[in-house]
């Protein structure tokens, strides 16, 4: 029986964690949640899943048979045997930092934990391991199982390309929110689907891969596939490939990282019926049309507390964005606009990270605004 906090229970990801769970009686026990302000689904859930320990970080929530603590305080508690970290933006990087200190392993979703810090984490998983969550990196982690990572060529991490996939520059300046959320194949929060749209979650997972995996941004590199069928591939110097393939639902994922080491017979989510899949196809991604690749990219390479930035601008872009005062097109050019001003901070400390991060955010308003 594994023990389990989840961090950012009312989201997208956390609704699925909890159908997950649901599934798993006998292996998992929900014994934590941690919610934004959706107070109405978190008191719902905690009906549901009964847990001991609550995180809100809203007002009004009915008082019950359960522990109010903060974030990082259920993070790190003695109870919890894994922390579940599904929040976007900088909100998953302290509870994310304080588990992993505790010898707390940590089944991780939220791309900016590892985007702004991947230097700090990284250096603490002697304590405890990063399990990765995100259905691309879940799917490397499973090919490279028994692999040595001498022996691989390079990392192909798989994108969509989104719900604007095929249309020309001056279509992509029309697109609104409304556009931009309507996914074609995954179910995602309104912040990661943006970032689908335009390839910036990619970026951010190319800097992820090179933290997780410990291998250098040219043995990395990205392939446009919309089926979602394929989830990654690694290439061995043998040019062999292994590719890890399953039907695009966030709920296997998220399975194999709630079970790992081992493999639960599962409900049926996930189920891929070769026969009567779509033919696969694969294409290089535009750089022209999606430059939030090239900008992610580049600010991992240039690393120290670029990528911080890069994830900073990047939030409040799409927060600007989803409400209708940001073209589509416009979110790239505010992200390069604060990434022109920035001088790295090379091995950053956190307090500098977190510095780095707020200057970002001031930076993007002010550009912004003109």
């Amino acid at each position: 029986m594994k023990r389990i906090a989840v961090l950012g229970s009312t989201g997208s990801l956390g609704t699925q964690t909890l159908e997950v769970a649901r599934a798993f009686p006998s292996h998992l026990r929900v014994i934590g949640l941690a919610a934004g302000y959706n107070r109405e689904l978190l008191e719902q859930q905690i009906e549901e899943s009964h847990p001991h320990l609550v995180a809100f970080e809203g007002d009004g929530l009915t008082p019950g048979d359960y522990q109010r603590l903060s974030t990082p305080e259920l993070a790190t508690h003695p109870e919890v045997d894994l922390v579940v970290v599904l929040t976007s933006g900088r909100a998953g990087l302290l509870p994310t930092l304080a588990a992993i200190k505790v010898g707390k392993p940590v089944a991780l979703a939220n791309k900016e934990v590892l985007v702004m810090a991947g230097e700090l984490v990284m250096a603490q998983t002697h304590t405890a391991p990063v399990i990765p969550v995100d259905s691309e990196h879940s799917a490397l982690w499973q090919c490279l199982r028994g692999e040595e990572t001498g022996q691989v060529a390079r990392l192909v991490l798989t994108a969509s390309g989104g719900p604007f996939h095929g249309l020309s520059t001056p279509e992509l300046a029309t697109m609104d929110a409304a556009h931009a959320l309507a996914h074609p194949t995954w179910n995602m929060g309104p912040k990661v689907t943006v970032d689908s749209a335009t390839l910036m979650n990619k970026g951010m997972e190319v800097i992820e891969a090179h933290h997780l995996f410990g291998l250098p941004y040219d043995k990395i590199s990205v392939v446009v596939h919309p089926q979602s069928i394929i989830h990654s591939l690694v290439e061995f110097v043998d040019g062999s490939l292994k590719a890890q393939l399953s039907a695009p639902d966030m709920r296997l994922p998220i399975q194999y990282a709630l079970s790992y080491p081992e493999r639960w017979p599962g409900p049926g989510w996930g189920r891929l019926r070769l026969e009567e899949a779509a033919p696969l196809t694969f294409e290089a991604p535009d750089p022209t049309r999606f430059p939030c690749l090239r900008l992610a990219v580049e600010a991992g390479r240039a690393g120290g507390t670029s990528p911080a930035v890069l994830s900073a601008a990047d939030e409040v872009a799409v927060s600007l964005f989803l409400e209708g005062r940001l073209s589509f097109t416009g979110i790239p050019r505010l992200i390069e606009a604060v990434l022109s001003r920035h001088s790295p901070t090379p091995h950053p400390t956190l307090e500098q990270v977190l510095e780095a991060d707020s200057w970002a955010r001031q930076v993007a308003q002010e550009e912004a605004r003109g």
